[in-house]
């Protein structure tokens, strides 16, 4: 059996990290450029053109969604995952998460308001006392109008258009 050497494969410095990845590392990657062109054709046309893409991406993104067909559709993916191998992914994808992000701050701000406006309803003497305790500048008179507004509309199984009207002043009290 001899001498048998083991010779470790030393990359080529001309090599490019493309060249060096393996074939499904590559079908990797360009899967999940494809998948996040079709996330960024879900966007409104004004965000997509915020994030600055070549124009020829941008109108591969739109007409995403005008294609009525499956066939249609898939091939318009394809080629939306060629167009975003030609870009740099990473600011794109730290303006989807800063997006993300805000859009999770907002969500729960309007949860927060909600709570107030279901504790103010369901227990309003409680609630609108930790209410200005909380928020001192609020308007005692206006919040007691628009609780008794919807205590009446809903005894009387009215449109709880009273409490739409508290939640509106509760959004404006709580910016």
């Amino acid at each position: 059996m001899g001498n048998m050497t083991i010779e470790h494969e030393t990359p080529d410095p001309g090599e490019t990290e493309e060249q060096r990845l393996s074939k499904s590392a590559r079908k990797r990657e360009a899967a999940s450029l494809q998948e996040l062109g079709v996330k960024l054709s879900a966007l409104p046309d004004q965000e997509i053109k915020a994030l600055e893409l070549p124009e020829n991406l941008f109108v591969a993104l739109r007409d995403l969604r005008r294609l009525p067909s499956h066939g249609a559709q898939v091939r318009q993916r394809q080629y939306i995952g060629k167009l975003m191998r030609t870009i740099d992914p990473e600011p794109v994808l730290a303006k989807l998460a800063e997006r993300k992000q805000r859009h999770d701050v907002e969500i729960r701000h309007f949860q927060e308001i909600e709570r107030w406006r279901d504790r103010l309803l369901s227990d309003p003497a409680v609630a609108l006392d930790e209410l200005l305790e909380e928020y001192p500048d609020a308007d005692r008179a206006a919040l007691a109008r628009l609780l008794d507004k919807a205590e009446r509309e809903r005894l009387e199984q009215r449109s709880p258009v009273g409490a739409r009207e508290l939640f509106a002043f509760l959004r404006q009290l709580l910016g």
